[in-house]
């Protein structure tokens, strides 16, 4: 790995104060903490974390959404049992249901393709690219002459990462803009479904008991990466092997104890806590309350459509896990920041950071003007936001289908290196997978009532704060009646053939003629947007180009401050590689008022049991429970095995997967969840409450040996 630090990062680290526990480091910030790994139990050499192609980062993958890692020579990957979940639904038939009875591969040729789409990253390089994408020329620049001249020089570097084939390259932002980097990995595209407990192991719990503790859920499964006979990857073939990954992790022989040094390496999604106030109100007032309440009814919508049709309810389990799960956690947000005073403290901090900048000449004059105009930028595009709330969620499926289908006609009328990101040639199989995937994932009835749930409140607004355009092209007029709103979606629907397979597919090659000229309802409709789409995207651009230079001067004032300070400034997480570090711990006081103690048994599971529903354990795991069948997985202090443990890890969504290591680099379990009062540390990070939840390596191994019988899978991880 090339040795590239962020600048002001970097110096903001130095002497810092932050907590041992807290932040999510990149790679290559870790010998700046390395006195606190050390301190903390750490026994490699923190320098050797950031070395990606070397033990153990190299055995440290992406999913696209999730975390995992490679855990065998062979190229067996072990992640969360949620982050299988789609591939194991669209696998599952009413005849063959492997989500209720779990799917286990014996052998090789027993694999079966994961969802598609799916894809296993291994990320083999990051260099900071700052300077050579904010140019001094780009610098000058404001608005969407910005925002082209920085997606011009991003197209031009990844279009030169991209030149080796087999490896996809991006270049996200970091600190809101102001640091760019090149991150390069193997992109592999062959993935196939080994092994997933029964849902009443890998979910055992299921929404009543996510984000909660004590939890019980034995929550992993594992893939396979696959490659072409030379060793590069290549979509699925009967003739690709596994692939061999330089390193994969080795299993823990001796089991976690409390107090015990703990990390994880993976991809975290999104935190929040460089954001402003109004950020923060927004959020808090109108964004997350909106999205509780439209996925109760989401929800409502789905069981009841799919009640009578089990075909219909395996299509829609993937989307009702995400949608649960999503619920659960903006509704635990919800809770604790009614109980907090974030926003009056942030409000603080805000304050005394303009304080500061305003105190001294020179950094009023570098960033007093832009803290303005962020503020400014953001108030517009709240109101809008508001104004649009369900504007999105009105357009029936296919509509957005043919929509990006004829978006992407249009731009393949260009130069491949002239088309907007997402629409290059290096995107095309990313169109082909989604076009392919609908088939397991869509009902018309399904969501033609979603659509009319929406279309019925968005129909309500006047229609001033409505989209002509789009109302023109569905036919909506004021005063719309449910029953009439529903008979045009009938007609919509009942005019396109997207719901076949193959036009659905052919599509992907046609020209803008082609679309002009078709009869589909969808496709009529999406032509018939796409002008003044174009124009909102201008616009957008222009408000982006202002933002992302006002949001980097912010930041790059906030670092500055902070470091006058004495305190780290590590970057929001944004889905790329971070190392976060803790201690298996217990919890004196947890949100319900009890000890948390660190770790839960199978007696839990036992207690839990009901035989049906979210609680449905399968009948030969609560036998082996029964008869004490544990054989080594015994914890000595506990009696039993233990199934969960709670740690001191800052971590959030994406980090689903993680590989939880302990002090020597060894595979000690999974991180799946976190508690439901510490899931605010998405915005703010609170030592005392924040504790993440672990699937125990010795329960996995338990389940494996002696439930599932997966005897070949704990040969090849050498758990014999």
């Amino acid at each position: 790995m090339k040795k590239s630090l962020f600048a002001l990062a970097a110096l903001a680290t130095l002497g810092a104060t932050a907590h041992a526990d807290e932040g999510m480091w990149m790679p290559q910030q870790l010998p700046q903490i390395a006195k606190q790994l050390k301190a903390a139990g750490l026994k490699l050499d923190p320098s050797s974390l950031t070395k990606l192609t070397e033990f153990p980062m190299g055995a440290i993958v992406s999913l696209g959404g999730c975390s995992a890692s490679f855990v065998s020579p062979q190229g067996l990957v072990a992640t969360n049992h949620h982050c299988v979940y789609d591939s194991v639904a669209r696998a599952s038939t009413p005849e063959h249901n492997y989500l209720a009875n779990g799917f286990l591969a014996k052998t090789l040729a027993e694999e079966v393709p994961a969802a598609p789409g799916s894809r296993i990253y291994v990320t083999t390089d990051v260099t900071n690219v700052s300077d050579k994408i904010i140019s001094a020329d780009v610098a000058k620049l404001t608005g969407k002459a910005r925002m082209d001249a920085i997606e011009k020089n991003q197209k031009s570097m990844i279009a030169a990462c991209e030149k080796e084939a087999g490896f996809r390259c991006s270049i996200p932002t970091f600190y809101g803009g102001l640091e760019f980097y090149l991150i390069k990995q193997m992109e592999i595209k062959d993935v196939r479904l080994v092994h997933a407990p029964a849902e009443g192991v890998g979910k055992f719990g299921g929404d009543t008991d996510n984000w909660m503790w004590p939890r019980h859920t034995g929550d992993y499964g594992f893939y396979r990466a696959y490659v072409s006979k030379d060793g590069k990857p290549a979509e699925f073939s009967k003739d690709n092997v596994p692939y061999v990954p330089k390193h994969f992790l080795k299993l823990a022989k001796d089991g976690l104890k409390e107090g015990d040094f703990v990390m994880v390496l993976g991809y975290p999604g999104r935190t929040n806590r460089h954001r402003l106030p109004s950020e923060i109100a927004y959020t808090f007032d109108f964004e997350y309350p909106n999205f509780v309440k439209n996925s109760a009814e989401t929800l409502a919508i789905i069981a009841a459509e799919t009640k009578d049709n089990k075909d219909a309810a395996l299509k829609y389990a993937g989307m009702v896990a995400n949608i649960n799960n999503y619920y659960k956690n903006r509704q635990g947000m919800l809770d604790s920041y009614a109980d907090s005073d974030i926003l009056p403290r942030k409000s603080k901090e805000h304050a005394d950071l303009k304080a500061w900048v305003n105190s001294n000449p020179k950094t009023k004059a570098e960033f007093a003007a832009d803290i303005e105009k962020i503020e400014e930028i953001y108030a517009k595009r709240d109101a809008t936001a508001k104004k649009e709330s369900y504007l999105a969620s009105s357009y029936p499926r296919f509509l957005s289908t043919a929509r990006t289908l004829y978006r992407l006609a249009q731009e393949r009328t260009k130069p491949n290196a002239e088309r907007r990101a997402g629409f290059q040639d290096r995107d095309l199989p990313r169109f082909k997978a989604s076009i392919d995937g609908v088939e397991r994932s869509y009902d018309e009835k399904v969501d033609k009532a979603l659509v009319l749930n929406s279309l019925v409140k968005y129909a309500a607004a006047p229609a001033a704060e409505r989209n002509a355009n789009f109302d023109s092209a569905m036919g909506i007029k004021d005063g719309m009646s449910k029953d009439q709103l529903k008979a045009l979606l009938d007609t919509m629907y009942a005019g396109s053939q997207f719901g076949d397979k193959a036009f659905r597919a052919a599509w992907l090659n046609k020209s803008v003629d082609d679309f002009k000229a078709s009869n589909d309802s969808f496709i009529k409709a999406a032509v018939a947007m796409y002008d003044e789409g174009m124009k909102r995207e201008m616009a957008d651009q222009e408000t982006a180009g202002s933002m992302q230079k006002a949001y980097a001067s912010y930041m790059k004032a906030k670092i500055a401050y902070m470091k006058s300070k004495g305190q780290a400034v590590y970057p929001d997480a944004n889905s790329t590689l971070r190392v976060t570090f803790g201690k298996v711990a217990s919890r004196p006081f947890g949100a319900d008022g009890t000890t948390w103690t660190a770790f839960t048994t199978v007696k839990g599971v036992a207690a839990k049991a009901t035989g049906t529903g979210e609680f449905n354990a399968p009948a030969n795991q609560l036998a082996a429970i029964k008869a004490k069948d544990f054989g080594k997985y015994v914890d000595p202090a506990l009696k039993t095995v233990p199934v969960n443990y709670l740690a001191t890890l800052d971590i959030t969504g994406g980090n689903s997967g993680s590989a939880a290591l302990n002090a020597k680099g060894e595979f000690i379990g999974l991180a799946f969840d976190g508690t439901l009062d510490s899931i605010i540390a998405d915005w703010d990070y609170n030592k005392a409450s924040s504790r993440s939840i672990q699937v125990d390596l010795r329960y996995m191994l338990w389940q494996m040996k002696h439930v599932d019988k997966a005897d070949n899978l704990l040969k090849e991880m050498n758990a014999e």
